[in-house]
């Protein structure tokens, strides 16, 4: 597997796991401890995450869980750019602008992102991996067919993010500077197709239909190395761990978070998107050391 870059940091090819830091602006965001509306906040958060251990900040402006509702472009580039021009003066670690939206991507670079994170995977926006490629940029794209999380078995995975990184080679984004999501969460796609076959096979199943889904993604990470790229995994405090461990509240699921983190390293993740770097980085490196002494 070759490796990248996420701005200046190196990704995958025999380097330690990354780790990135989740920040969101959005009230919506589905973990309210990583919610943050203050402009001092926001810098105190970021500060004390990179202190904690991340490599790299990504920052959203716009919630894409199932019970956020989506915000205007304008809404979105206000909220985003002022955030990134702060975070920018602060931080001497890579930003990410986490965004769908080619017009918002390029006034985040303008301000000083290095990294796009795209949950659509390059396709909902026809101009997004110009941008990207037209401003030398990182990009972190999530396998999506038409919607984020919309894909769900291994071959659907592969298949959706070949077809981006078609669109990177088109464009002009050098693979070197791609880093992969197989697509991990309850994203609002996965639920309106599964889950109310969820409901009929609650008496047959332990865990839901969407569950199985994250489950099994994770099991077969490994499969989705043959694509070339590192792999990234955003797996902190999601719903899947929530049902397996029955705890419907974020705040009560670190523990879960870190265990799901170990198997994710251990399965072949070279990035980890995470709420608690400080727990999260012990938790790789202990896998990491597991997997090194495995040849």
């Amino acid at each position: 597997m070759a490796g990248a870059r996420l701005g200046d940091v190196k990704v995958g090819e025999n380097q330690r796991v990354v780790i990135i830091g989740a920040l969101n602006l959005s009230p919506d965001s589905f973990y309210r401890g990583s919610i943050t509306r203050k402009k001092s906040d926001m810098i105190k958060r970021a500060r004390w995450m990179v202190e904690q251990g991340a490599n790299v900040i990504d920052v959203g402006a716009m919630g894409t869980g199932p019970k956020s509702r989506p915000i205007s472009p304008e809404m979105e580039k206000r909220e985003l750019v002022s955030a990134v021009k702060l975070l920018a003066k602060e931080l001497d670690v890579p930003i990410s602008a986490d965004t769908q939206r080619a017009e918002i991507a390029k006034a985040a670079i303008e301000a000083g992102v290095t990294v796009i994170n795209d949950i659509s995977g390059l396709k909902s926006d026809a101009r997004m991996a110009e941008v990207i490629a037209d401003a030398g940029c990182s990009a972190l794209v999530m396998a999506t067919r038409r919607a984020p999380g919309d894909v769900y078995e291994t071959d659907e995975i592969k298949l959706a993010l070949k077809e981006s990184l078609h669109i990177c080679k088109k464009s002009g984004v050098p693979l070197n500077r791609v880093v992969l999501d197989p697509a991990i969460g309850y994203w609002p796609a996965r639920l309106a197709r599964f889950g109310h076959r969820a409901k009929k096979r609650a008496r047959d199943s332990r865990y839901k239909v969407v569950t199985l889904i994250d489950l099994k993604i994770l099991a077969r990470l490994q499969e989705l190395k043959s694509l070339g790229c590192p792999l990234c995994v955003g797996i902190s405090r999601k719903s899947f761990l929530g049902d397996v461990l029955k705890l419907p509240k974020p705040e009560d699921r670190l523990i879960g978070s870190l265990a799901a983190t170990a198997i994710a390293v251990l399965n072949g993740a070279d990035v980890i998107r995470t709420h608690d770097p400080a727990e999260t980085l012990q938790a790789v490196r202990v896998a990491e050391a597991i997997r090194e002494a495995g040849g």
